[in-house]
């Protein structure tokens, strides 16, 4: 009883919860912070791909939108922008990437860890808590028994002293007596059952209590430490990759900007200048020096008209002076274009005449416009034929024709020559494909179970069509060709013509248009009467027919709808006039003098001997 009254004295305190609630708050704010940087990683994200994308746009709204080869740069200046600017798209491209690598290696593996981690935590503190609310119950149980033994403690002491009080009284009686003494050792009975059952719950929770706190506990404390750790390692990786993820893309970038300093060292600068000078190159002479007019020679003339001589000589001179005036208005192609003037011609010059053996003779019959007609065809540049006069016309009306007539002769010459290559690749592409179908058509008819041969004569009739025009196109635009560097070159001669009459005096030019050096034959005879009404027709009318030079006959029919082409039929016999210098092609003319052009494989053609001489 004394034990008993003295445990009832000792006070059992409520077992602490440790750290518990601290490691929660850490825990917490460990998750909170790992989701603090997935969002910073996001935005990262959000920021590359907004660049990546204003990048783009700024290259596409620099880019040319290139719809016609003549559209595309040529300037070294231009084409390093543009190298430039493909550089910088690709670049855009890795910084796509690196918010592409960012987005599956850091941020979606945070979002992952993050919601494994929150799972984790959570079971481990539910497992805290159940330990705690078990240890609860244990030291629950404990001191109820506590309590009902010290209260079953004190009813025997009140037992005992109420047994003693009968026990000394005199006057009680023997029954009230023994009826105290049950009492006091049932309650005494009652009191030590407490005491054992407080002993063992008091033993039970002792033993729980250092389970709790030396295993349990320390145990969860383990797997919450372990658990923070691994996101700390967790949050260092995603750190590396972070960093990584710009790395690895720092070779190309740093290629990138490699290609944009090759692109800055290939600008030329005297090729972008060749550029403008060949695109702007005109091909026409720079106008020649305007000629003196002597307006005081009315002045001193005399009045003598004595003699023919005379009077002719004055025509001469005033005939010569119309026609500079008139050949100061003539009309050029792309306006007027003076030119330097003749050397003058003596009288000696207009009267007299050269024969094989040296003697001269006098000539009265040379008629004023013959004189002015001779002027013009040897001192001053040719008056513009009418096609070219309607060509002029043609190009101040049009935008564009289909000779580029309306472009100056430089340009006009690139323009035929790119136009008559690509009609030579496309010529070689429809040869090309001519060769398989008959190579096709040789292995059906071999093989007849591998096709039928007559399913390829559509398309082998088409790519014969298709070589015929592209003939006739390649022959229709060298001809072009040929005019252009012809007059590109009659101009240069007559501009060293020129230069001759006007720094050699030895050297004159003959009525054929050739040059001597013989003293003799410097002055010019009179030309015939009919050669300057040819020469004033070939200005102005088409060239002669040309001779034939033999005939053939047609082994297969031609329709002949291109232009320039000549149609015929089966067996028809035609003029050769001009034979086929290579494209396949044979200029012939009919009876009734209409000419074109016909396929040289679809004649048989006989040439006559000396036919060109005759």
């Amino acid at each position: 009883m004394e034990d008993a009254q003295g445990m009832t004295t000792e006070t059992v305190h409520h077992p602490p919860h440790d750290q518990f609630d601290s490691l929660d708050k850490h825990t917490q704010w460990g998750i909170d912070f790992l989701e603090r940087y997935a969002k910073f990683v996001k935005e990262r994200i959000e920021i590359e791909q907004n660049y990546a994308k204003q990048l783009r746009n700024l290259v596409k709204k620099y880019c040319p939108k290139r719809s016609s080869k003549d559209e595309e740069p040529r300037f070294t200046s231009c084409i390093a922008f543009f190298n430039i600017l493909n550089e910088l798209n690709d670049y855009a491209g890795q910084r796509e990437v690196v918010a592409e690598e960012m987005a599956h290696r850091v941020y979606g593996e945070l979002m992952r860890y993050a919601h494994d981690l929150k799972t984790e935590r959570k079971m481990h503190l539910q497992e805290g808590r159940k330990a705690q609310q078990y240890l609860d119950m244990c030291w629950k149980q404990m001191d109820n028994s506590k309590k009902k033994f010290e209260r079953e403690c004190r009813e025997a002491e009140k037992a005992q002293q109420s047994y003693e009080r009968l026990d000394n009284d005199t006057n009680a009686t023997k029954a009230d007596v023994e009826k105290a003494k049950q009492q006091l050792n049932l309650r005494t009975h009652m009191a030590d059952e407490n005491k054992n059952e407080y002993a063992a719950q008091l033993q039970n929770f002792n033993g729980e209590q250092h389970k709790h706190f030396y295993v349990v506990i320390p145990q969860i404390y383990k797997q919450l430490q372990e658990m923070d750790e691994r996101r700390t390692i967790k949050l260092s990786e995603c750190y590396r990759g972070f960093a990584d993820s710009e790395r690895k893309v720092i070779p190309i970038i740093s290629k990138c900007l490699e290609g944009m300093i090759l692109a800055a060292k290939s600008v030329d600068e005297r090729r972008d200048s060749q550029m403008v000078v060949d695109s702007f190159k005109s091909g026409f002479e720079p106008p020649g020096d305007f000629p003196f007019e002597d307006y005081s020679q009315h002045i001193y003339r005399t009045i003598s008209d004595g003699t023919i001589s005379a009077a002719k000589q004055e025509s001469g001179k005033m005939d010569s002076k119309s026609t500079v005036g008139k050949a100061k208005g003539k009309l050029w192609l792309f306006g007027k274009k003076p030119k330097p003037q003749s050397p003058p011609l003596t009288p000696t010059s207009l009267f007299t005449s050269s024969t094989p053996n040296g003697s001269q003779f006098l000539t009265l019959s040379i008629e004023p416009v013959h004189y002015c007609m001779n002027e013009i065809k040897t001192g001053k540049p040719r008056i513009p034929s009418f096609r070219s006069l309607k060509r002029g016309w043609s190009m101040k009306m049009g935008p564009a024709l289909e000779d580029f007539s309306h472009l100056p002769p430089e340009q006009r010459r690139k323009k035929l020559q790119q136009r008559i290559d690509e009609l030579n690749r496309g010529l070689q592409k429809e040869a090309d494909q001519k060769e398989a179908l008959n190579k096709m058509k040789d292995v059906y008819e071999k093989n007849p179970q591998m096709g039928d041969p007559g399913s390829l004569q559509p398309k082998l009739a088409e790519t014969m069509n298709n070589i015929d025009r592209l003939r006739m196109e390649i022959h229709k635009n060298e001809a072009w060709l040929s005019e252009v560097e012809g007059k590109t070159g009659l101009r240069g001669d007559r501009r060293h013509s020129s230069d001759i009459n006007h720094l050699v005096t030895q050297g004159r030019e003959s009525p054929e248009g050739s040059y001597t050096d013989d003293a003799n034959q410097e002055v010019r005879g009179p030309p015939q009467q009919h050669g300057h009404h040819s020469e004033f027709d070939d200005e102005f009318e088409d060239d002669d027919p040309l001779p034939a030079i033999g005939h053939c006959k047609a082994i297969y029919p031609f329709d002949g709808h291109n232009e320039g082409t000549l149609a015929m039929k089966e067996g028809e016999v035609l003029y050769i006039i001009e034979e086929d210098k290579g494209d396949g092609w044979t200029r012939a003319r009919r009876q009734n003098g209409e000419e074109g052009y016909v396929p040289t494989t679809y004649i048989d053609v006989t040439l006559e001997k000396n036919s060109k001489g005759s």
